[in-house]
Formats: structure tokens, sequence, C-alpha cells
């Protein structure tokens, strides 16, 4: 097991990495001496394998836990759903001490993390990330939130997980398409922080897409490694913290101008890093054998890196992009690499080079 910490005074907290450490949920809560009742907030997809393991797991710890179950999919980031997990978060006589368990993807976790943000002015939560992508960048750092209609993660909080207990064998049941998902974000880790890290997904790709747990135990320690300095050094996204958002103007944009759930998150983010990658040439002076690699390496697992859209669509993908949270004085601000390894936020763009590059 690979334990990583996050830095943030008396809210630190770990990130622990192995295999089998669902079964260990029960425990781990123990020693953070959380309260006697939980809820562990899951989908359905996710509940069907893991609750069981989880809800006994807490049990046996001498919890008494209950399970709330939503719908799968980026469609229950949504207000509505917040208000019906506090209704049955109330049901069950919630108290401030009582805590919150994560168990699922990026879209649990967000919606989970707001729910605890906000229930009774904030209780404790746990993240138990059952995907790649919700183990290497959304679990980490204590971003939570939802989605409104006109835009991805509008409404939300900065609140800290407790723990985050990132299991490697839940991704054994892992659908392909949501673990290539995943890797989007851990290439985007080697372009925005270490070029050493993106030289070794190069040469260990065929490792990952096999999901070799040794190498996926690195790999996910090492992104989570990124994670935790560069929360520790800027929590509320006020400076540092942006260069998490590469690829993310454009591939948020893309989520929600086709319509939550056409693309998966990774998806959308991969063609957004590509994207990225030609403006950084353009305005940065990123050598081209730089973006080449890029590009190559996020093709090379399996994800798409273009999207053909027709004037409609980029009217569309151009009205989302300028409802980004990243906006500033009504302009659109990007993440942008100088080379692989190391990136600068806040750029502007001029609006002739974004359209060539979208």
């Amino acid at each position: 097991m690979r334990i990583v910490q996050v830095p943030l005074g008396s809210r630190s907290y770990a990130i622990k990495v192995g295999g089998g450490l669902l079964s260990r949920l029960g425990a781990e809560c123990a020693r953070l001496k959380l309260g006697h009742r939980c809820a562990i907030i899951t989908d359905f997809n996710v509940g069907k394998r893991f609750a069981k393991a989880a809800l006994k797991s807490l049990s046996a710890s001498g919890f008494d836990p209950v399970l709330i179950t939503v719908p799968a999919g980026e469609k229950s980031k949504r207000i509505g759903m917040v208000e019906k997990c506090y209704n049955q978060l109330a049901t069950h006589r919630l108290e401030r001490k009582s805590f919150i368990v994560a168990l699922g993807g990026g879209v649990v976790g967000d919606l989970a993390g707001f729910v605890a943000a906000t229930y009774l002015r904030g209780i404790p939560f746990v993240q138990v990330p059952t995907t790649l992508l919700a183990q290497v960048d959304s679990s980490v750092g204590g971003k939570t939130g939802v989605n409104l209609k006109l835009g991805k993660n509008l409404v939300g909080a900065f609140y800290q997980p407790r723990l985050v207990l990132c299991d490697l064998d839940t991704f054994k049941t892992l659908p392909k398409r949501e673990y290539l998902s995943g890797l989007a974000e851990v290439v985007k880790y080697g372009v925005i922080y270490d070029g050493v890290l993106f030289t070794q997904l190069e040469r260990n790709l065929a490792k990952l897409l096999r999901r070799d747990r040794l190498t996926l135990c690195d790999v996910v320690a090492r992104c989570c490694e990124i994670k935790a300095e560069v929360v520790g050094q800027d929590e509320t996204e006020s400076g540092l913290r942006a260069i998490l958002n590469f690829g993310h103007t454009i591939g948020h944009a893309i989520e929600n101008s086709s319509g939550y759930g056409k693309f998966l998150h990774g998806e959308a983010i991969s063609i957004g890093q590509v994207a990225a990658s030609k403006l950084s040439q353009k305005v940065l002076g990123l050598p081209s054998g730089d973006a080449g690699r890029i590009e190559s390496l996020l093709h090379r697992s399996g994800l798409p890196v273009k999207l053909k859209l027709n004037p409609r669509q980029r009217k569309k993908l151009f009205a989302a992009m300028r409802l980004d949270k990243k906006v500033s004085d009504g302009e659109v601000r990007f993440v942008l690499a100088e080379k692989i390894g190391r990136v600068r936020f806040g750029c502007q763009v001029p609006a002739e080079l974004l359209a060539q590059a979208v």
C-alpha cells in the first residue's frame, strides 16, 4: 500500500492506494473517530458491485450505515438530487457527528461531497473512488459540486474529505470505456507537472492498458502526489491550482454543449488537451514534437483526439466556454503548455486562434 499525505494543516488527510482496501473501510473510519451513524452515497452500477462489502465493513467496525443510491451518470449531479439526498439523511437522523462515504466515480464523489459540505452546515465525509479518473483526480483536493443546465460544476464548495481510500481491485469490474476515460487525467499530470511521468506513461502504456496492479499503484500514487502538492499550495484555486484545468475549458464545454453523457469526462478532456496543445504551439511556442507526443499518447490510450462540429454546434460550444468558471472579466482564460512538464495558467487566447484550434 502507498500512502500520500495532503498537507492542509489541521485539515490534512491521507490518500491510501492499494489492493483490497474496501474491506478495511470500517477500520479506517474507526481510526478517524467519526460518529456512529453514517450514510453511503453510491450509484446503481457501483452499488451492485461494492455496496454490500462497504456496508459489511462499516457494520463490523461498530457503525450504523444506511445506503443511499442515485442513478448512474452525470445527470445525477444536479440540485434536485442533492435535495433527495438531504431528505434521506434527515429521515435516517444523521447528525453533525455522523459522516458520509462517497462510494463511486467522479459524479458520486462530487455529489456526495457537496451534500456533506452543506448538510447541517457540513459533516465529515470519506472518499472511496472506484474509477481510475476519480482515484487520480476528482476524489482528491476537496472540489465538490453539481451542474446547472448552463454549465458544469457551477454550484459547489471547497470541502476536504477526511480520507481517500483507493482500492485498485475496483478496476477489475470497471468497463473499458470508463477505464480509458481515466487515462486522460493521468496523461494530464505528466503534461502539467512531470515530464518524467509522461515518458514513463509512453513506455509503460501497454501495462496500464492491461491494468497491471503494480504499474497502476505507482501511477495512481504519483498522480495523487502531484495533486496533493498543488492543492497544498493553493487549496481554493486562486493561482497554481488552475494548472489542473489543462484541457478542461474546452473539455467542459464539449460535455455541456453536446449534452451531458454523450462524452465521458475523460473523453472530452482528451479532446480538450489536444486543442490546448495546438493553442500552446501558437501562444507559448510549445514545440511541435511535444504537441505530437501529447496527441499520440492520448490516441494510443484509446481516447478521442478530435471532434467535428457543424456551425450550430460550434456556436453552442463557444457559448458554453463563456460560462466556464475560469472566465475573468468576461474573457476565457486558458492553461497552456510551454513544454511537457511545465504549463502556464491565466493565458489569453485571441479569438481567431481559438476558432482554429476548435
